[in-house]
Protein backbone atom coordinates (compact mmCIF):
# COMPACT_ATOMS: atom_id res chain seq x y z
CA UNK A 1 0.00 0.00 0.00
CA UNK A 2 1.25 3.14 -0.73
CA UNK A 3 0.89 6.36 1.31
CA UNK A 4 0.42 10.08 -0.31
CA UNK A 5 1.02 13.70 0.83
CA UNK A 6 -2.08 15.90 1.84
CA UNK A 7 -0.82 18.22 0.09
CA UNK A 8 0.75 16.92 -3.18
CA UNK A 9 1.93 14.15 -5.29
CA UNK A 10 4.21 12.71 -2.83
CA UNK A 11 4.34 8.92 -2.46
CA UNK A 12 5.57 6.60 0.53
CA UNK A 13 5.69 3.21 1.50
CA UNK A 14 4.22 2.45 4.59
CA UNK A 15 7.97 1.74 5.94
CA UNK A 16 9.06 5.19 4.78
CA UNK A 17 6.01 6.64 6.30
CA UNK A 18 6.67 5.68 9.40
CA UNK A 19 10.25 6.65 9.32
CA UNK A 20 9.52 10.28 7.97
CA UNK A 21 6.70 10.59 10.34
CA UNK A 22 5.64 13.74 7.53
CA UNK A 23 6.22 14.85 3.73
CA UNK A 24 9.12 16.67 2.28
CA UNK A 25 6.20 18.79 1.52
CA UNK A 26 4.80 19.56 5.41
CA UNK A 27 2.05 17.51 4.59
CA UNK A 28 1.00 14.31 6.73
CA UNK A 29 0.69 10.87 4.53
CA UNK A 30 -2.54 9.37 4.29
CA UNK A 31 -3.78 5.88 2.51
CA UNK A 32 -4.35 6.32 -1.07
CA UNK A 33 -7.14 3.88 -0.65
CA UNK A 34 -8.47 2.27 2.22
CA UNK A 35 -9.45 -1.48 2.49
CA UNK A 36 -12.87 -2.23 2.95
CA UNK A 37 -14.20 -4.64 5.31
CA UNK A 38 -17.15 -6.67 6.33
CA UNK A 39 -18.46 -8.15 10.03
CA UNK A 40 -18.37 -11.50 8.36
CA UNK A 41 -14.18 -11.03 7.39
CA UNK A 42 -13.75 -11.07 11.44
CA UNK A 43 -16.12 -14.03 11.78
CA UNK A 44 -13.62 -15.98 13.33
CA UNK A 45 -11.89 -13.17 15.23
CA UNK A 46 -12.76 -13.14 19.10
CA UNK A 47 -9.57 -10.86 20.43
CA UNK A 48 -8.51 -7.29 19.75
CA UNK A 49 -5.00 -8.95 18.77
CA UNK A 50 -6.92 -11.35 16.06
CA UNK A 51 -9.15 -8.47 14.99
CA UNK A 52 -5.83 -6.06 14.59
CA UNK A 53 -4.09 -8.32 12.41
CA UNK A 54 -6.80 -8.89 10.01
CA UNK A 55 -7.47 -4.89 9.94
CA UNK A 56 -3.58 -4.36 9.43
CA UNK A 57 -2.50 -6.47 6.98
CA UNK A 58 -3.68 -4.37 4.05
CA UNK A 59 -1.74 -1.26 5.30
CA UNK A 60 1.36 -4.20 5.82
CA UNK A 61 1.41 -6.06 2.18
CA UNK A 62 4.56 -4.56 0.95
CA UNK A 63 6.51 -3.56 4.25
CA UNK A 64 9.42 -5.17 5.59
CA UNK A 65 7.60 -5.08 8.98
CA UNK A 66 5.11 -7.94 7.31
CA UNK A 67 6.62 -10.80 9.22
CA UNK A 68 6.79 -9.40 12.68
CA UNK A 69 3.20 -7.66 12.35
CA UNK A 70 1.83 -10.30 14.61
CA UNK A 71 4.35 -9.48 17.51
CA UNK A 72 3.77 -5.83 16.92
CA UNK A 73 0.13 -6.24 17.63
CA UNK A 74 0.75 -8.36 20.80
CA UNK A 75 3.37 -5.43 22.23
CA UNK A 76 0.84 -2.75 21.47
CA UNK A 77 -2.13 -4.81 22.99
CA UNK A 78 -0.85 -6.36 26.32
CA UNK A 79 -2.82 -4.56 28.46
CA UNK A 80 -7.15 -4.77 28.97
CA UNK A 81 -9.25 -2.70 26.84
CA UNK A 82 -12.63 -3.04 28.57
CA UNK A 83 -15.67 -2.19 27.23
CA UNK A 84 -18.04 -0.73 30.56
CA UNK A 85 -21.73 -0.92 30.86
CA UNK A 86 -23.14 2.10 32.72
CA UNK A 87 -26.57 2.01 33.79
CA UNK A 88 -28.29 4.52 32.88
CA UNK A 89 -32.40 4.61 32.14
CA UNK A 90 -32.68 5.37 28.49
CA UNK A 91 -30.95 3.34 26.06
CA UNK A 92 -27.70 1.31 26.36
CA UNK A 93 -24.31 2.87 27.02
CA UNK A 94 -21.09 1.58 27.24
CA UNK A 95 -17.36 3.38 28.71
CA UNK A 96 -14.80 1.99 26.26
CA UNK A 97 -11.71 2.38 28.96
CA UNK A 98 -8.27 3.31 27.21
CA UNK A 99 -6.16 4.12 29.95
CA UNK A 100 -4.98 0.73 31.31
CA UNK A 101 -1.35 1.03 29.41
CA UNK A 102 1.68 2.02 31.41
CA UNK A 103 1.13 5.66 31.62
CA UNK A 104 -2.76 5.41 31.87
CA UNK A 105 -3.82 6.92 28.22
CA UNK A 106 -5.24 6.25 25.39
CA UNK A 107 -1.47 7.20 23.71
CA UNK A 108 -0.16 4.51 24.66
CA UNK A 109 -1.21 2.39 22.20
CA UNK A 110 -0.57 4.71 19.17
CA UNK A 111 3.14 4.77 20.63
CA UNK A 112 3.13 1.50 21.11
CA UNK A 113 2.88 0.44 18.19
CA UNK A 114 4.75 3.00 16.37
CA UNK A 115 7.83 2.45 18.79
CA UNK A 116 7.24 -1.43 17.93
CA UNK A 117 7.73 -0.81 14.28
CA UNK A 118 10.13 2.16 14.36
CA UNK A 119 12.81 0.66 16.60
CA UNK A 120 12.63 -2.61 14.15
CA UNK A 121 13.02 -0.19 10.87
CA UNK A 122 15.79 1.14 12.97
CA UNK A 123 17.66 -2.10 13.10
CA UNK A 124 19.11 -0.97 9.89
CA UNK A 125 20.23 1.98 10.29
CA UNK A 126 23.89 3.21 11.56
CA UNK A 127 22.80 6.90 12.73
CA UNK A 128 20.53 7.05 14.99
CA UNK A 129 16.59 8.29 14.96
CA UNK A 130 15.86 11.30 16.67
CA UNK A 131 11.43 11.06 17.67
CA UNK A 132 9.89 14.51 17.94
CA UNK A 133 6.90 15.03 19.72
CA UNK A 134 4.58 17.97 20.97
CA UNK A 135 2.30 17.34 24.51
CA UNK A 136 -0.41 19.01 25.93
CA UNK A 137 0.16 16.34 28.30
CA UNK A 138 -0.73 12.77 27.86
CA UNK A 139 1.43 11.85 24.25
CA UNK A 140 4.75 12.91 25.50
CA UNK A 141 4.57 10.41 28.45
CA UNK A 142 3.38 7.90 26.57
CA UNK A 143 5.95 8.25 23.64
CA UNK A 144 9.14 8.58 26.21
CA UNK A 145 7.79 5.42 27.58
CA UNK A 146 7.18 3.96 24.52
CA UNK A 147 10.50 5.11 23.31
CA UNK A 148 12.82 4.88 26.74
CA UNK A 149 16.11 2.99 26.51
CA UNK A 150 15.46 1.55 22.85
CA UNK A 151 18.78 1.04 21.28
CA UNK A 152 18.97 3.77 17.86
CA UNK A 153 16.69 5.77 19.33
CA UNK A 154 16.70 9.41 20.47
CA UNK A 155 13.17 11.33 22.13
CA UNK A 156 12.88 15.20 21.93
CA UNK A 157 9.67 15.78 24.23
CA UNK A 158 8.04 19.44 23.87
CA UNK A 159 5.74 20.30 26.43
CA UNK A 160 3.99 23.70 26.95
CA UNK A 161 5.49 24.33 30.01
CA UNK A 162 3.12 25.49 33.24
CA UNK A 163 0.14 24.13 31.25
CA UNK A 164 0.37 20.43 31.83
CA UNK A 165 -0.86 18.88 35.39
CA UNK A 166 2.23 18.12 37.90
CA UNK A 167 1.90 14.58 37.15
CA UNK A 168 1.68 14.84 34.14
CA UNK A 169 4.85 17.03 34.04
CA UNK A 170 6.79 14.15 36.14
CA UNK A 171 5.46 11.77 33.38
CA UNK A 172 7.06 13.91 31.14
CA UNK A 173 10.21 14.72 32.67
CA UNK A 174 11.64 11.07 34.40
CA UNK A 175 13.15 9.16 31.42
CA UNK A 176 16.32 7.50 30.56
CA UNK A 177 19.32 9.48 28.76
CA UNK A 178 17.60 8.80 25.29
CA UNK A 179 14.55 11.19 26.32
CA UNK A 180 15.23 14.99 26.27
CA UNK A 181 11.98 17.01 28.18
CA UNK A 182 11.86 20.31 26.80
CA UNK A 183 9.57 23.08 28.89
CA UNK A 184 8.68 25.62 26.15
CA UNK A 185 7.72 28.71 26.89
CA UNK A 186 4.60 28.83 25.29
CA UNK A 187 1.29 26.78 24.06
CA UNK A 188 0.74 23.04 22.69
CA UNK A 189 0.42 24.93 19.03
CA UNK A 190 3.55 26.59 19.50
CA UNK A 191 5.34 23.55 20.55
CA UNK A 192 3.49 21.50 17.34
CA UNK A 193 4.37 24.66 14.91
CA UNK A 194 8.45 23.77 16.63
CA UNK A 195 7.92 20.33 15.59
CA UNK A 196 6.89 20.73 12.34
CA UNK A 197 9.19 23.86 11.37
CA UNK A 198 12.09 21.52 12.20
CA UNK A 199 11.21 18.88 10.37
CA UNK A 200 11.05 21.02 7.50
CA UNK A 201 14.54 22.28 7.76
CA UNK A 202 16.81 20.60 5.61
CA UNK A 203 20.11 21.66 7.46
CA UNK A 204 18.20 20.37 11.15
CA UNK A 205 17.18 17.49 9.51
CA UNK A 206 20.10 16.22 8.39
CA UNK A 207 21.65 16.81 11.29
CA UNK A 208 19.45 14.95 13.69
CA UNK A 209 17.50 12.47 11.18
CA UNK A 210 13.77 13.36 12.38
CA UNK A 211 10.88 11.29 13.01
CA UNK A 212 7.45 12.43 15.13
CA UNK A 213 5.45 10.43 17.33
CA UNK A 214 2.55 12.78 17.25
CA UNK A 215 -0.74 12.09 15.15
CA UNK A 216 0.85 13.73 12.52
CA UNK A 217 2.86 9.75 12.07
CA UNK A 218 0.30 7.62 10.47
CA UNK A 219 1.80 5.09 12.84
CA UNK A 220 -0.11 6.49 15.60
CA UNK A 221 -3.69 6.71 13.40
CA UNK A 222 -3.24 2.66 12.33
CA UNK A 223 -3.81 0.60 15.97
CA UNK A 224 -6.33 3.22 16.95
CA UNK A 225 -8.57 2.46 14.66
CA UNK A 226 -8.31 -1.40 16.29
CA UNK A 227 -10.47 -0.07 19.21
CA UNK A 228 -12.83 1.11 17.34
CA UNK A 229 -13.43 -1.98 15.32
CA UNK A 230 -13.32 -4.57 18.23
CA UNK A 231 -15.81 -2.85 20.27
CA UNK A 232 -17.95 -1.79 17.39
CA UNK A 233 -17.92 -5.98 16.81
CA UNK A 234 -18.80 -6.69 19.93
CA UNK A 235 -21.51 -4.33 20.15
CA UNK A 236 -22.90 -5.94 16.85
CA UNK A 237 -22.52 -9.42 18.17
CA UNK A 238 -24.11 -8.75 21.46
CA UNK A 239 -27.33 -6.76 19.88
CA UNK A 240 -27.23 -7.01 16.16
CA UNK A 241 -26.86 -3.17 16.35
CA UNK A 242 -23.85 -0.79 14.99
CA UNK A 243 -22.77 1.23 18.12
CA UNK A 244 -22.38 5.24 18.05
CA UNK A 245 -19.62 6.93 19.37
CA UNK A 246 -18.40 10.07 21.55
CA UNK A 247 -14.47 10.49 21.41
CA UNK A 248 -12.89 13.60 23.16
CA UNK A 249 -10.88 15.26 20.78
CA UNK A 250 -8.17 17.50 21.03
CA UNK A 251 -5.37 17.27 18.05
CA UNK A 252 -8.05 15.19 16.39
CA UNK A 253 -6.37 12.15 15.88
CA UNK A 254 -8.28 9.83 17.77
CA UNK A 255 -11.16 11.18 16.34
CA UNK A 256 -9.71 10.64 12.86
CA UNK A 257 -8.81 7.08 13.68
CA UNK A 258 -12.86 6.59 14.34
CA UNK A 259 -13.54 8.24 11.42
CA UNK A 260 -11.33 5.69 9.24
CA UNK A 261 -12.74 2.91 10.90
CA UNK A 262 -16.06 3.27 10.24
CA UNK A 263 -14.53 4.13 6.45
CA UNK A 264 -13.20 1.15 6.12
CA UNK A 265 -17.03 -0.69 6.51
CA UNK A 266 -16.66 -1.63 10.51
CA UNK A 267 -20.07 -1.55 12.19
CA UNK A 268 -19.88 2.04 13.52
CA UNK A 269 -22.51 4.71 13.42
CA UNK A 270 -22.71 8.08 14.42
CA UNK A 271 -19.26 10.07 15.41
CA UNK A 272 -19.74 12.53 17.77
CA UNK A 273 -16.42 14.90 18.85
CA UNK A 274 -15.99 16.39 22.33
CA UNK A 275 -13.96 19.72 22.48
CA UNK A 276 -13.60 21.71 25.58
CA UNK A 277 -13.60 25.59 25.15
CA UNK A 278 -11.38 25.07 21.63
CA UNK A 279 -14.24 24.90 19.79
CA UNK A 280 -12.32 25.65 16.32
CA UNK A 281 -13.63 22.11 15.11
CA UNK A 282 -17.51 22.63 16.04
CA UNK A 283 -16.97 26.02 14.47
CA UNK A 284 -15.21 24.60 11.42
CA UNK A 285 -18.58 22.47 10.85
CA UNK A 286 -20.79 24.73 11.62
CA UNK A 287 -19.45 27.42 9.11
CA UNK A 288 -17.81 25.52 6.51
CA UNK A 289 -14.52 28.01 7.49
CA UNK A 290 -11.25 26.48 9.32
CA UNK A 291 -9.61 29.41 11.15
CA UNK A 292 -7.17 28.11 13.34
CA UNK A 293 -6.79 30.12 16.83
CA UNK A 294 -4.30 30.56 19.72
CA UNK A 295 -5.65 27.98 22.36
CA UNK A 296 -7.20 28.42 25.72
CA UNK A 297 -6.43 26.84 28.47
CA UNK A 298 -9.08 24.42 30.26
CA UNK A 299 -9.32 22.08 32.98
CA UNK A 300 -9.33 19.76 29.79
CA UNK A 301 -5.32 20.28 29.31
CA UNK A 302 -4.26 17.95 26.96
CA UNK A 303 -7.59 19.33 24.27
CA UNK A 304 -6.03 22.83 24.39
CA UNK A 305 -5.23 23.00 20.97
CA UNK A 306 -5.99 25.73 18.61
CA UNK A 307 -4.56 24.12 15.73
CA UNK A 308 -5.59 20.45 15.47
CA UNK A 309 -2.82 18.62 12.71
CA UNK A 310 -5.51 16.26 11.52
CA UNK A 311 -8.00 18.82 10.30
CA UNK A 312 -5.58 18.98 7.32
CA UNK A 313 -5.95 15.17 6.50
CA UNK A 314 -9.96 15.13 6.94
CA UNK A 315 -10.34 18.12 4.66
CA UNK A 316 -8.10 16.33 2.18
CA UNK A 317 -9.96 13.06 2.43
CA UNK A 318 -13.24 14.08 3.12
CA UNK A 319 -13.73 17.56 1.63
CA UNK A 320 -14.81 20.73 3.23
CA UNK A 321 -18.34 20.43 2.22
CA UNK A 322 -18.76 16.73 3.42
CA UNK A 323 -17.17 16.79 6.76
CA UNK A 324 -20.66 17.98 8.57
CA UNK A 325 -22.42 14.95 7.32
CA UNK A 326 -20.34 12.67 8.64
CA UNK A 327 -19.43 14.19 12.35
CA UNK A 328 -20.91 16.04 14.70
CA UNK A 329 -19.10 18.38 17.53
CA UNK A 330 -20.17 19.68 20.99
CA UNK A 331 -18.12 22.16 22.58
CA UNK A 332 -17.79 21.73 26.97
CA UNK A 333 -17.53 24.49 28.98
CA UNK A 334 -15.02 24.64 32.33
CA UNK A 335 -18.02 24.89 34.07
CA UNK A 336 -19.73 21.72 32.52
CA UNK A 337 -16.70 19.48 32.94
CA UNK A 338 -16.67 20.38 36.46
CA UNK A 339 -20.30 19.41 36.86
CA UNK A 340 -19.69 16.39 34.64
CA UNK A 341 -17.06 14.85 36.92
CA UNK A 342 -19.67 15.76 39.95
CA UNK A 343 -22.67 14.36 38.35
CA UNK A 344 -21.04 10.87 36.69
CA UNK A 345 -19.13 10.39 40.45
CA UNK A 346 -23.05 10.41 41.85
CA UNK A 347 -24.49 8.46 39.44
CA UNK A 348 -21.89 6.02 38.50
CA UNK A 349 -20.34 5.59 41.38
CA UNK A 350 -16.41 6.37 39.54
CA UNK A 351 -14.51 9.01 38.65
CA UNK A 352 -13.71 10.47 35.65
CA UNK A 353 -10.67 12.40 34.14
CA UNK A 354 -11.74 16.19 32.64
CA UNK A 355 -11.16 14.79 28.91
CA UNK A 356 -13.61 11.90 29.10
CA UNK A 357 -15.83 14.53 30.81
CA UNK A 358 -16.50 16.06 28.12
CA UNK A 359 -17.59 12.92 25.95
CA UNK A 360 -20.29 11.89 28.98
CA UNK A 361 -21.59 15.89 29.04
CA UNK A 362 -22.18 15.36 25.54
CA UNK A 363 -24.03 12.15 25.68
CA UNK A 364 -26.45 13.78 28.61
CA UNK A 365 -27.09 16.61 26.30
CA UNK A 366 -28.83 14.30 23.79
CA UNK A 367 -32.44 14.25 23.54
CA UNK A 368 -34.37 11.38 24.80
CA UNK A 369 -34.86 9.82 21.10
CA UNK A 370 -30.87 9.32 20.24
CA UNK A 371 -30.51 8.04 23.77
CA UNK A 372 -33.33 5.59 23.14
CA UNK A 373 -33.06 4.38 19.68
CA UNK A 374 -28.92 4.17 19.35
CA UNK A 375 -26.69 2.53 21.07
CA UNK A 376 -23.25 4.56 22.25
CA UNK A 377 -19.91 4.06 23.62
CA UNK A 378 -18.11 6.79 25.46
CA UNK A 379 -14.18 7.08 24.88
CA UNK A 380 -12.43 7.37 27.83
CA UNK A 381 -9.40 8.21 27.06
CA UNK A 382 -7.32 8.97 30.40
CA UNK A 383 -7.28 7.68 34.33
CA UNK A 384 -8.75 10.81 36.40
CA UNK A 385 -5.56 10.25 38.78
CA UNK A 386 -3.40 12.17 36.58
CA UNK A 387 -5.86 15.03 36.94
CA UNK A 388 -5.90 14.97 40.92
CA UNK A 389 -5.79 18.54 41.56
CA UNK A 390 -8.41 18.98 39.47
CA UNK A 391 -11.31 15.51 40.13
CA UNK A 392 -9.76 14.98 43.66
CA UNK A 393 -11.84 18.11 45.15
CA UNK A 394 -14.99 18.06 42.82
CA UNK A 395 -15.21 14.28 44.13
CA UNK A 396 -14.44 14.52 47.70
CA UNK A 397 -12.47 11.85 47.59
CA UNK A 398 -8.58 10.68 47.11
CA UNK A 399 -8.00 8.52 43.80
CA UNK A 400 -5.93 5.95 44.11
CA UNK A 401 -2.92 5.54 42.22
CA UNK A 402 -2.29 3.31 39.83
CA UNK A 403 0.71 0.94 39.99
CA UNK A 404 2.19 2.33 36.85
CA UNK A 405 1.48 5.85 37.36
CA UNK A 406 3.01 5.76 41.30
CA UNK A 407 6.40 4.00 40.10
CA UNK A 408 6.91 6.57 37.60
CA UNK A 409 6.36 9.52 40.33
CA UNK A 410 8.80 8.04 42.31
CA UNK A 411 11.75 8.47 39.55
CA UNK A 412 13.92 11.80 39.15
CA UNK A 413 13.06 14.31 37.11
CA UNK A 414 15.04 16.45 34.12
CA UNK A 415 14.05 19.12 31.80
CA UNK A 416 15.29 21.96 29.63
CA UNK A 417 13.71 25.01 29.57
CA UNK A 418 13.78 26.50 25.77
CA UNK A 419 11.89 29.68 24.00
CA UNK A 420 9.51 28.72 21.26
CA UNK A 421 11.94 28.82 17.84
CA UNK A 422 13.97 26.76 16.04
CA UNK A 423 17.88 28.24 17.48
CA UNK A 424 16.68 27.65 20.66
CA UNK A 425 15.51 24.14 20.07
CA UNK A 426 18.40 23.10 18.11
CA UNK A 427 20.96 24.10 21.10
CA UNK A 428 19.03 22.07 23.11
CA UNK A 429 19.36 19.36 20.87
CA UNK A 430 22.89 19.26 20.20
CA UNK A 431 23.34 19.83 24.05
CA UNK A 432 21.06 17.40 25.42
CA UNK A 433 21.87 14.37 23.14
CA UNK A 434 25.95 15.27 22.73
CA UNK A 435 27.36 12.85 25.36
CA UNK A 436 24.46 9.87 24.41
CA UNK A 437 25.65 9.69 20.56
CA UNK A 438 26.80 6.17 20.98
CA UNK A 439 24.60 4.84 23.50
CA UNK A 440 21.14 6.55 21.02
CA UNK A 441 23.22 4.48 18.34
CA UNK A 442 23.05 1.21 20.54
CA UNK A 443 26.84 1.00 21.31
CA UNK A 444 27.14 0.83 24.48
Amino acid sequence: MEFVSTRGGEKASLDQALAAGMAKDGGLFVPEALPLFAAGDFERASSVPEIATIMLTPFFEGSALLPDLERIISETFSFPIPLTRLPVPVGNLHLLELFHGPTAAFKDIGAGFLAACLSRLQKRESEPLTILVATSGDTGGAVAAAFNERPGMRVAVLFPDGRVSERQARQLTCWGDNVLSLAVQGSFDDCQALVKAAMASPALQSRHRFSSANSINIGRLLPQCIYYGSSSLAQLRENGRKPSFIVPSGNLGNGLALILARKMGLPIGDVILATNANRVIGDYLDTGEWLPADSIRTLASAMDVGNPSNMERLRTLFGDTDLATIVRAVSVTDDRIAREIRAHRSRFGAAICPHTATACYAYRELDDKERRMKDWIVVATAHPAKFEQIVEPLTGERLPLPDSLKEMLERPVRSVSIEPNLPSFDTALRSGFLLDDSRAAGHK
